[in-house]
């Protein structure tokens, strides 16, 4: 079993808890991106100080770079990184999307399905002209990059996205959908890849799995409770990934928390929830926790997310939990 760590936008020592990860035997590291440091020059300097670790964006909005940057960016860092790079694309969240990059938030499907296509052109290594003519982009007469084969997966989360993925990706991230979901929202994925004659069991499926590891477990799941109700109440697309098992509980926290109580959004995350949407656990039983997702689940690289609220303590009792060779 690979296991990838994700390490946050909001993890001010996130470089150097990377290069630990490497050291720690964890088979990828991938940085999110938000608000803070660019996760493309982090994942640059992470190229030099590492050596055999698999580096991810997880993930890179299509948004707010051209797919051409964003193919650039690809080819750059897979030569960095002597080829240990994963392009993890994504549509982000109206409020990252309009409120911090000042763009309009216009047919996300469609602007993932169309970027992700160019972008695959542009790193076809081929050398011979781009063009695209869509709905939403177009490009001309520049040529594909030479470079090797940068796997692009996609954090497709509705019907219509998920469909992008078995049609043009080698992966999906899947993020607050429910682990006992995921098996009937990957049917959505299987067919589109079926429908453009892919193999659906060639697209690899790395979860993001929010855990928390504490000797203290009610501390564990306070941790995954507040992670859980910061989601549901800032996006609406993983207020309906967790509706789709519990939809009156997402509810009760996206209301809590855009009405200001956190705590109360957190109180309002049920124990079934916790553990269908995380990982809370001692440090005694975290990776038979873990083992026993991945034995019921579809998944084949779980992603495991150390949240932004858990204290250092915490982070590193789970970095340590979690890790191959801990």
């Amino acid at each position: 079993m690979n296991v990838g760590l994700v390490l946050t936008s909001g993890d001010a020592e996130r470089i150097d808890r990377a290069v630990r990860a490497e050291e720690l035997g964890y088979d990828g590291v991938w940085l999110g991106e938000l608000w803070g440091e660019s996760a493309v020059v982090q994942l640059g300097e992470l190229a030099t100080r590492t050596d055999e670790v698999e580096l991810g964006s997880a993930i890179l909005n299509v948004y707010s770079r051209s797919p051409a940057v964003l193919a650039m960016t690809a080819a750059a860092l897979e030569r960095a990184s002597d080829g240990r790079f994963t392009l993890g694309l994504g549509t982000s969240t109206p409020k990252a999307v309009e409120d911090l990059h000042g763009m309009s938030f216009d047919q996300p499907v469609r602007r993932a399905h169309e970027t992700i296509e160019i972008v695959r052109g542009y790193l076809s290594g081929d050398g011979e002209p781009v063009d695209y003519d869509g709905e939403l982009l177009s490009v001309a007469d520049f040529p594909a990059l030479e470079s090797g084969s940068v796997p692009i997966y996609h954090a497709g989360l509705g019907p219509a996205n998920r469909r992008v993925v078995g049609r043009l990706c080698d992966g999906w991230i899947p993020h607050n959908i429910p682990f006992s979901q995921l098996d009937e929202a990957f049917e959505e994925v299987a067919g589109a890849a079926q429908e453009r004659d892919r193999d659906p069991a060639e697209i690899t499926v790395a979860p993001y799995v929010p855990a928390a590891v504490d000797p203290d477990l009610e501390t564990a799941r306070r941790t995954i409770r507040r992670h859980v109700a910061y989601y549901v109440g800032s996006g609406e697309g993983y207020r309906n990934a967790v509706a789709s098992a519990y939809p009156e509980r997402a509810d009760r926290v996206a209301d809590a928390w855009r009405s200001g109580d956190r705590e109360a959004a957190a109180d309002a995350v049920s124990d079934e929830m916790v553990d269908d949407l995380g990982i809370a656990a001692t440090p005694d039983d975290a990776r038979d926790r873990l083992q026993g997702l991945v034995e019921r689940t579809p998944i084949d690289e779980p992603l495991i997310v150390l949240p932004e609220p858990a204290s250092t303590e915490t982070l590193e009792e789970t970095m340590v939990a979690f890790a191959p060779e801990g």
